[in-house]
């Protein structure tokens, strides 16, 4: 995996996407492009950026930055999620997080899922063999892995992998290149994309626990916070650390929030105390702005809420971003885990 350390081209990223005054243009304006180019994993690039014309969220009519990405990870960067067998070790699982907390989901821990969760009806192995109910087809990920899973997925380990996909999923992500801080309250708890990493995996929104739980599954991150659905492929719930980097003095950048803000990786200790981040994990720093910290994946996401107006994601380049056209409570393109985020007009 690429990771980029020049302090140089991350401060000077940062300043170009935090800055509050007018947009450039001309030679600044492509270096602008040129700098966020290069930002990203050469193979997660499919086209762009190129600069576009936007409505955010909140009405604002502005500029945007238009990228196409695509996950440039390869399969065994990816995973794992389900042990086979309630003998298997933490190594041959993925995590699971409750009320702020992180589990290794090794065999253990799904033999003791009826103890864990106080519920009898709990049962994803076979009592006979200890072998793990797990969806390994892509007929059992697509009716385990939606919001309403099909009865006879009750009591499995959800797990999908990329090659169930019909295609790679390239997204357009359309950013304000000036963040345009919103008015009034942050936005809370939305579903879609919360923002995009340097080599092309979205940030997601929060997984669904609940519609999971209710049907006695579990759907595992991998260690680095990520799984997989069949609509938008690989994606992050938290910032566990292993997306790239561009490397800083107090925390490096690993990418974008749909607001246009920066995502620094997240602070732990005394870092985290003394940054006294807001209810969105950001605040503002000198020669920064203002800018986010991701959590990591054992809050379930990235981002609280965003503070700026967000922009898009789209399915096709050609579409145009009027984010305040969608309905109230999500941005473009981010239907809930395991739907297709609408199409765009």
């Amino acid at each position: 995996m690429k990771h980029l350390t020049s302090k140089l081209l991350l401060g000077s990223a940062i300043a170009l996407m935090a800055s509050t005054t007018a947009v450039a243009h001309g030679t600044d304006m492509s270096e602008r492009l040129a700098t966020i180019k290069t930002m990203f994993d050469a193979d997660s690039v499919v086209a762009g950026p190129e600069v576009v014309d936007c409505t955010l969220s909140g009405g604002t009519e502005t500029q945007c930055f238009s990228i196409t990405l695509k996950n440039s990870l390869a399969a065994d960067e990816m995973g794992p999620w389900c042990p086979g067998n309630i003998s298997d070790t933490a190594d041959e699982g993925g995590i699971w997080v409750r009320d702020g907390t992180q589990y290794d989901v090794d065999g253990a821990f799904i033999e003791n899922l009826a103890t864990f969760y106080d519920d009898p009806e709990w049962q994803l192995f076979d009592k006979d063999t200890g072998k793990v109910h797990v969806t390994d087809t892509r007929t059992a990920c697509d009716q385990a892995a939606r919001p309403d899973v099909a009865e006879e997925y009750n009591n499995y380990c959800v797990e999908c992998r990329t090659e169930y996909m019909d295609e790679v999923v390239e997204t357009t992500y359309v950013l304000p290149l000036m963040p345009a801080p919103r008015q009034g309250e942050s936005a809370g708890r939305t579903p879609g994309p919360r923002g995009i990493a340097f080599n092309g995996v979205r940030f997601d929104a929060a997984a669904p626990q609940d519609a999971i739980l209710a049907a006695h599954t579990l759907a595992p991150f991998d260690d680095c916070g990520g799984h997989v659905n069949l609509h938008v492929g690989y994606h992050y719930h938290g910032a566990n650390g292993c997306s790239p980097k561009q490397e800083k003095a107090d925390a490096p950048m690993i990418g974008f929030a749909m607001d246009g803000y920066p995502i620094l990786a997240r602070l732990t200790g005394e870092e985290a105390e003394k940054a006294d981040l807001d209810a969105c994990s950001g605040h503002v720093a000198a020669g920064i702005g203002y800018h986010y910290h991701g959590n990591s994946a054992e809050k379930n996401e990235i981002l609280g809420c965003f503070k700026g107006e967000i922009g898009c994601a789209l399915d096709s380049p050609d579409a145009v971003c009027k984010a305040d056209e969608r309905p109230a409570g999500g941005p473009p393109g981010g239907g809930p885990e395991g739907q297709r985020p609408h199409d765009e007009a």
